[in-house]
């Protein structure tokens, strides 16, 4: 399928990692790392009550920070589910919240002019037929008692359970226009991963078909283990645009504040808004995406951290949001510690190290017709020095042909990343 213009025109989005693993607070992963019983986990769902729960925050926060689609966890790997499924008891509205989230979530949503996207959990350590596995928190158990418990589930029916669970999210909630399914953990690159599962277990082939029926222009990820409409590269930042096979592909780079997608409590490693920005930037500059986390807390809101780093991306696309929506790579080389994006005869140069007093842009003599900083419209002068120029004194030496030199004040403008907003000649 042709993937839709709109997600390579938005270029960024917030990812939203929420459920019981918030009252914990120690990682989304907490049920596996701790090796914690359902019987133990119990009492998560049995306190789960966030009464500070309020999606339209949430999606303004998004929007605010020059975000336009939101993408949330209806299930993670703890089975634990976000809205009112018939399939399993295990639901919000079962907890003292009493309420189908993934309903308010995507009416707060639209209601912000925003997309909606889903994430759904392929692993499901609840579900009593979800055959344990390396991966699962019971693998450490005793063999025999692993045997025990693997005894009589059955991957069908977990499988047929999957299929349903997906169906009620793509029939009950209008259209989706996004599904972040994950993970897939049967070939090489998990090959110590005992009873490890893939394409045959979550029958891959008939779950895509069954999401591309039920919502013909959705967007589906890389995890099924078959090819999907994008790939998906994960807290860390691809070197270069992103192929398959040789051939590039849409991209998405899913990235946390601060190494931990759910609420992480004491997890200190927050990420500053210029990192965060300038990998934005990057990402952009080698045409792909940012798909941002924020975990909320156990009472459903955004925490003081997370709303200062989304009031500082937000305050930095407020007026550069024209070098990413819309914008992608240049055909043009960028200096050293810069990057650009382009979009039509408009070309973006990033500043990610400020420069004394000049910086010297490759080919691209005669060829701009204006310059000016993004952040407030203020004109930068350039010119073309002749290569056969020498240094002296105050005197800048001559630059290879083809070179525009630019002029920039000696103290940094007070942004994330200052911008240089270039008009190339339509003729050039």
């Amino acid at each position: 399928m042709a993937i839709p213009a709109w997600f390579t025109e938005d270029r960024f989005g917030m990812f939203i990692h929420w459920g019981l693993y918030a009252l914990p607070a120690r990682h989304e992963w907490v049920k596996n790392r701790e090796r914690i019983t359902d019987d133990d986990y119990d009492r998560y769902f049995r306190h789960f009550e966030p009464d500070l729960f309020d999606p339209r925050a949430w999606a303004r926060s998004a929007k605010r920070a020059g975000m336009t689609y939101m993408v949330l966890t209806t299930k993670h790997h703890d089975g634990f589910c976000l809205w009112d499924s018939k399939l399993t008891d295990y639901t919000s509205v079962n907890t003292p919240i009493g309420k189908d989230l993934v309903a308010e979530f995507v009416e707060a949503v639209r209601a912000e002019g925003l997309r909606v996207g889903f994430y759904h959990s392929l692993i499901d350590w609840h579900h009593p037929d979800f055959v344990i596995d390396g991966l699962h928190p019971r693998r450490d158990d005793p063999p025999e008692e692993i045997e025990r418990l693997n005894e009589g589930r059955d991957m069908a029916r977990y499988r047929a359970y999957l299929h349903g669970q997906v169906e009620e999210l793509l029939t009950g909630y209008g259209t989706i226009d996004y599904l972040f399914y994950d993970f897939s953990y049967k070939d090489d690159d998990h090959h110590d991963v005992w009873n490890g599962k893939g394409k045959e277990e979550w029958g891959s082939e008939e779950l895509l078909a069954l999401t591309r029926r039920l919502q013909p222009e959705i967007i589906v990820n890389d995890r099924l283990a078959i090819p999907g409409d994008l790939v998906t590269p994960e807290q860390y930042q691809p070197d270069r645009p992103m192929e398959v096979d040789g051939r590039p592909v849409v991209w998405e780079a899913c990235q946390t504040l601060n190494g931990s997608w759910g609420y992480d409590r004491d997890n200190l490693q927050v990420k500053p808004v210029d990192l965060l920005v300038r990998m934005l930037v990057d990402g952009v500059s080698k045409n792909g995406n940012m798909l941002l986390n924020v975990g909320p807390t156990g009472r459903g809101d955004f925490d003081a951290t997370a709303l200062a780093t989304l009031e500082g991306i937000g305050a930095w696309m407020s007026r550069h949001r024209r070098s990413i929506h819309g914008a992608g790579p240049s055909p043009h080389r960028a200096p050293v510690d810069t990057r650009y994006t382009q979009r039509g005869n408009r070309l973006y140069l990033h500043l990610f190290a400020w420069p004394f007093g000049h910086v010297h842009l490759p080919e691209l003599a005669g060829k701009v017709e204006y310059a000016q900083f993004l952040h407030d419209a203020s004109e930068i002068t350039y010119r073309e020095i002749d290569p056969s120029v020498k240094a002296q004194n105050t005197g800048l030496g001559g630059q290879p042909p083809g070179t525009l030199t630019l002029t920039l004040p000696v103290v940094r403008p007070d942004v994330a990343v200052p911008v240089v907003e270039l008009f190339l000649r339509q003729d050039g």
